[in-house]
C-alpha cells in the first residue's frame, strides 16, 4: 500500500502532520530493528538520491548519504555547491530542480539562502527534502530529535524542554520547537538577549496554547525540565565577531549543572559542539547526542523510503 508521503516533500515542519510523524517513527523503528538484526535491505534498490550541498556539512550529508546506500540504492553529490555546480554559471534553484529530475529519483538540498529548499522543489518532479535552508530551518533533524525523544524519555506528550544556546540562528531549534509543540510540551527557552528565539515562532507557540518561559538561567530551566537540548553559537551567522566572542561561553553544561538539575534528565545537541558541553559529561547516562546522531540514519532511512514509496 503506498503510504500517505509517497511522492511528497518535507520542506516546512508545519506541513508534517502528527500521522506523518508517527508513520516516520514507526518506519525508523522498522527499520532500526532490521539492521540491529544483522538484515539487509534492498528497497532502494535501482533509486538515486541526488545529495544537492551548498553548505558545509558532515553529519547531516553522511547520513542521509549512508542511509540510502544500506537500503541498496545510489547517490549522486554535489559538495560545494556554490562553487562546484552548474550555480557558478547563474544556473538557479528552480532550473536545477527541473534537471534533477533526469538523473535522481529524490533529492536532498542544504543551502545557506532560507526558501532555497522551496524553490529548488518548484522546479522539481521529484519529492525533495529540506536538509537545512540558512537559519530558518531544518525538518529533518527535527523529525531525528523527536525519535530520540521518544526513545529516551518514553513518551512525547506533557513533557518540559529547554531549547538553550543560539535559538536565534540555530534552524534545528526553531524546527524542533514547531514539530514538538504538537504534543504539548512545556518550553524553557534559554538564551542571551541577543539570539532568543525569533519572536513569531514564540508568539505562535502561545497562540496554540503552549506554555513558554523565556529566560537566561539554564540552571533554573534544568531543574525543571525532562530534557535540556543545547546548541552552539552559530559563529557562521554573526555579522559582529566581537559579539560573538562576547557571548562564546555563556551557557555550558558540566557536572556541576547536572548535579542541580532534575533528576534523569536527557541531554540532547544536533552537533557539532564547540565549549557549550564539556566532554566530561559524554559519561552521563542521560547524555543522549552521540545516540542522537545515529538515529539519524533510520530516521533519514525512513523518510527516504516513504517518499519515493519504497518503504
Amino acid at each position: 500500500m503506498t503510504s500517505v508521503l509517497s511522492g511528497k516533500d518535507i520542506l516546512h515542519v508545519k506541513d508534517i502532520k502528527l500521522e506523518h510523524i508517527s508513520l516516520i517513527l514507526e518506519t525508523a523503528s522498522r527499520f532500526e530493528q532490521v539492521l540491529a538484526s544483522g538484515g539487509r535491505l534492498n528497497n532502494m534498490d535501482g533509486k538515486v538520491l541526488a545529495v544537492l550541498f551548498y553548505e558545509p556539512s558532515t553529519h547531516t550529508r553522511l547520513t542521509f548519504e549512508t542511509a540510502m546506500l544500506r537500503m541498496g540504492g545510489h547517490v549522486v553529490s554535489t559538495l560545494q555547491g556554490i562553487l562546484n555546480s552548474s550555480a557558478v554559471k547563474g544556473e538557479t534553484l528552480f532550473d536545477t530542480g527541473k534537471m534533477i529530475g533526469g538523473y535522481a529519483d529524490i533529492a536532498v538540498i542544504r543551502h545557506m539562502q532560507p526558501g532555497s529548499a522551496q524553490e529548488l522543489a518548484d522546479g522539481a518532479s521529484i519529492p525533495v527534502i529540506n536538509g537545512g535552508d540558512g537559519s530558518r530551518e531544518h525538518p529533518t533533524q527535527a523529525l531525528v530529535d523527536i525519535f530520540t525523544i521518544q526513545k529516551e524519555c518514553g513518551r512525547l506528550n506533557n513533557l518540559a524542554v529547554t531549547l538553550a544556546g543560539d535559538l536565534k540562528n540555530g534552524r534545528t531549534v526553531h524546527s524542533l520547537s514547531w514539530l514538538l509543540g504538537k504534543y504539548g510540551p512545556r518550553f524553557y527557552f534559554v538564551s542571551p538577549d541577543e539570539l532568543r528565539m525569533p519572536g513569531e515562532i514564540t508568539q505562535a507557540l502561545r497562540d496554540d496554547g503552549i506554555e513558554i518561559i523565556e529566560t537566561d538561567n539554564l540552571y533554573e530551566a534544568a531543574s525543571k525540565s525532562d530534557v535540556l537540548y543545547m546548541t552552539r553559537l552559530q559563529k557562521e551567522r554573526f555579522e559582529d565577531l566581537h559579539l560573538y566572542e562576547r557571548l562564546k561561553g555563556t551557557h555550558i553544561i558540566n557536572c556541576e549543572l547536572i548535579d542541580k538539575s532534575k533528576p534523569g534528565i536527557t541531554i540532547m545537541h544536533p552537533l557539532p559542539r564547540t565549549d557549550e558541553i564539556d566532554r566530561e559529561i559524554d559519561d552521563y547516562e542521560g547524555a543522549a547526542y552521540f545516540r542522537q546522531a545515529a538515529n539519524g540514519g533510520p530516521v533519514r532511512m525512513a523518510i527516504i523510503a516513504l517518499l519515493t514509496g519504497c518503504e
